[in-house]
């Protein structure tokens, strides 16, 4: 190649060579930080608060209190007492740093949550499965809810509660219906399979009869 296009091998190699040699350019990286955490705040006639008066402010605030006010109301409360701005996200970060934050109240369910078994279905009103959709409502900017039941076995579509809410007292006169039509006095109620929503694990839905 270097001798049809007339380069002596010489004069490449050196080049090359040459070349290889050269510092290469160094790239700068720069890494995003992003912008710095302030040390004040601003009362709303503009005056500057160090961070420390403010650490102050929220132990005097929770002083002699058994129970906490949570993060939000202490900003709330620093801005009626002391006109100062401060946003939740600061209030959280110094009441983590002084340690004011409230632990979060386990919930406790009267009907905790079950893990769902796998039945043997021979027939009809044995197994029924309840779920609740939601959709959106095209030019109104509101939503609607969808509570149906199916029956496993034979895949019908045995009761449905459609309305702009939906509520344990709902979903318990819906299976109250179906149960009225498909079931027969004395005979046994069907199993209603869920996930663990909030209705389902709610009082009414709970205590409700029949439901297994």
């Amino acid at each position: 190649m270097l001798r049809i296009i007339g380069v002596r091998e010489s004069t490449y190699y050196t080049r090359r060579k040459r070349q290889s040699e050269q510092p290469k350019p160094v790239v700068e990286v720069r890494i995003a930080v992003g912008r710095p955490i302030s040390k004040y705040s601003l009362t709303t006639d503009g005056q500057k608060i160090s961070d420390t008066q403010i650490e102050e402010w929220l132990m005097e605030l929770v002083e002699g209190e058994e129970h906490g006010y949570g993060y939000r109301n202490l900003a709330h409360a620093l801005y009626v007492q002391r006109n100062l701005v401060i946003n939740h996200k600061k209030s959280y970060r110094l009441c983590k740093k002084l340690g004011l934050l409230q632990k979060k109240p386990d919930k406790k369910f009267k009907h905790p949550r079950r893990i769902a078994k796998n039945r043997l279905v021979t027939g009809p009103n044995q197994l029924w499965q309840i779920d609740i959709k939601y959709g959106y409502i095209h030019g109104y900017d509101r939503f609607f809810f969808l509570f149906d039941m199916i029956d496993v076995f034979d895949r019908c579509i045995v009761g449905y509660h459609l309305g702009s809410s939906c509520d344990a007292k709902d979903v318990c006169a819906t299976v109250k219906r179906a149960l009225e039509a498909r079931v027969k006095p004395g005979e046994a109620a069907p199993v209603l399979r869920s996930d663990n929503g909030p209705q389902f694990l709610s009082h009414a839905f709970g205590e409700s009869k029949p439901i297994s």
